[in-house]
């Protein structure tokens, strides 16, 4: 028996289920009912996500296909297999039992998004922050009922990240409240601040001491079930060897092309060329005020060439990684799209410690040469995911409008082909170190495709991934274990050239249909206004292209 529900009530609907148990990506989201909150990861909780979560898929199953448009009838699918992958990941996949890293984030982000974002005054974000401070206890709590046999290495990042979240709380909020000047929600703020920073701490000592001398679990997904995390996250229906074969494929390509880039600088020996490009690279501690200054210059290429629309916006600040998410090179902090007005965005870049030894931050640097630089701030920034979130505020359908829908393949693939679609369209097309940044950049990306794989479908350990990335992506060894290790704990990193690849599929056979009327910046402004759904609905949206294939 069907019902005769529409389908735009029930997405508002289970759009807002997500926002309330998930209230820190609700505010990244940028919807703010649910600012004083941290998630609820009690075995009680996660149990009766599942029953919500069951019951929404029955109920979207009953709603009469009969009375959907054709729109409507390409995106219903698209939510079935949301609500399967959240399912999946609660049942099968279950970081909330395994990772101790995945607290830590939500713990650090959700006080991070109130402390960065300007969309409230500052009191009011200081009485939330004292808020979510409050429930870290019981979170953390949670992660020490529920984390029983985890793999070694998630003990390893988890106690980093642990350990970073801590010095958040201790270093970084008072500085984020420098400004305010009430007395009263300071006094509660420090002893929140107390009180969850003494959580944290136990919590990293009981990892350490405890936990990680007994830890013994495999962080392996299993062909099995990485398949099928790729089937119901971005509807991807090739099977894990097809895909390796693809990515196999593509890094010698890639490999290929960048020597013959590096021998234009040095045709003796294109290895030492690219020795040479890595030496030539911004001070330590420049690196924020040399990206600042890239983002003008990409911004008048982009109108210029006529590359795709860049709508009105806040401006973007560049600042160094907060400590707590220093396991990342880069990362673009965008205010949601459902924010009632234009917020000021951060593009935050990772400088060296000062505390590590010369010889170190030497090496830190070499990854961040001019010609990387360019792409990193290409794929952050202009036109990766900053611009990306500004035509998401342009958009009024709530299930492509909404991150909670959004496919890894398609925001982290967009940002990726971005970095080679600007140099193809001429971005610096004189200057061969900078092609061979973003052919860096693709082999970075690419031996993450074949390591990830290989991790969590075949055996390879984690020191071979850190010679896999050195070898194959001439990366410096402490970058290449970064790459290996997160390839442990964030399989979905294979999708970034997963889906630039099917990106650039998408836009072959666009320009094959529309033909005379083609142009770049019609297919990227039509691309951006479908928001960050599955490329397979992408390609139902642009092509009318039910069941057509993604990759090849």
């Amino acid at each position: 028996m069907y019902s005769a529900e529409p389908l735009p009530h029930f997405v508002d609907e289970y759009l807002a289920y997500l926002h309330e148990v998930h209230p820190t990506s609700a505010t990244f989201d940028g919807v703010h009912l649910h600012d004083d909150l941290l998630e609820d990861f009690g075995r009680q909780a996660v149990e009766g996500r599942v029953r919500d979560l069951g019951a929404l898929a029955r109920r979207l199953a009953a709603i009469d296909p009969g009375r959907l448009t054709d729109v409507e009838r390409r995106e219903k699918p698209a939510l079935e297999n949301s609500i399967r992958s959240r399912l999946f990941e609660l049942e099968r996949v279950r970081t909330w039992e395994r990772n101790p890293q995945f607290y830590a984030d939500i713990i650090a982000t959700s006080l991070a998004g109130q402390a960065l974002f300007d969309y409230a005054p500052l009191p009011q974000r200081a009485r939330r922050i004292v808020s979510k401070l409050r429930q870290v206890p019981r979170l953390v709590q949670a992660a020490r009922d529920n984390i029983k046999e985890p793999p070694g290495i998630f003990v390893k990042v988890g106690l980093e990240s642990m350990r970073g979240t801590q010095r958040f709380i201790d270093e970084d909020l008072p500085r984020a409240f420098s400004r305010l000047d009430d007395l009263h929600i300071l006094g509660d703020l420090a002893d929140a601040s107390i009180e969850a920073s003494a959580a944290i701490g136990a919590y990293a000592e009981y990892l350490e001491k405890d936990l990680a001398p007994r830890s013994k679990g495999s962080f392996r997904l299993g062909r099995d079930r990485f398949e099928e995390k790729l089937r119901l996250d971005e509807g991807l229906t090739l099977g894990a060897d097809r895909l390796l074969t693809i990515a196999l494929r593509e890094l010698a390509a890639t490999q290929e092309q960048f020597r013959r880039v590096a021998s234009k600088i040095n045709s003796k020996d294109p290895d030492a060329a690219w020795e040479k490009a890595k030496g030539d690279h911004p001070p330590p501690g420049q690196l924020v005020a040399t990206a600042q200054d890239q983002l003008g210059e990409l911004v008048s290429f982009i109108n210029k060439q006529r590359i795709i629309s860049i709508p009105e916006g806040a401006p973007v600040d560049v600042a160094a990684t907060p400590k707590f998410y220093r396991w990342t090179f880069a990362s673009m902090w965008t205010p949601g799209p459902f924010e009632a007005r234009p917020l000021r965005a951060t593009y935050y870049i990772t400088d060296v410690d000062p505390a590590w030894s010369a010889e170190r931050q030497a090496e830190h640097m070499r990854d961040f040469n001019y010609g990387n630089l360019w792409s990193i701030s290409i794929h952050e920034v202009f036109p990766g995911h900053y611009l990306h979130y500004q035509h998401l505020r342009q958009i009024d359908s709530k299930l492509r409008k909404s991150i909670m829908f959004a496919s890894t393949a398609m925001v982290e693939g967009w940002a990726h082909y971005c970095e080679q679609m600007m140099l193809d369209e001429g971005f610096r097309k004189n200057e061969p170190t900078v092609r061979l940044g973003q052919l860096a950049e693709a082999l970075i990306r690419l031996c993450r495709f074949i390591v990830g794989i290989r991790l969590h479908c075949e055996d390879l350990s984690v020191e071979q991934g850190v010679r896999f990335f050195k070898e194959e992506a001439f990366m410096e060894e402490g970058s290449a274990r970064r790459e290996a290790e997160r390839g442990t704990f964030d399989p979905s990193y294979v999708l970034y050239s997963a889906g630039k690849l099917m990106i650039m599929k998408l836009r072959e056979d666009y320009k094959a249909k529309v033909g005379v009327d083609y142009s770049l910046k019609k297919f990227h402004d039509a691309l951006l206004a479908n928001g960050t759904v599955p490329i397979g609905l992408q390609r139902e949206l642009l092509l009318g292209d039910a069941g057509g294939a993604l990759l090849e």
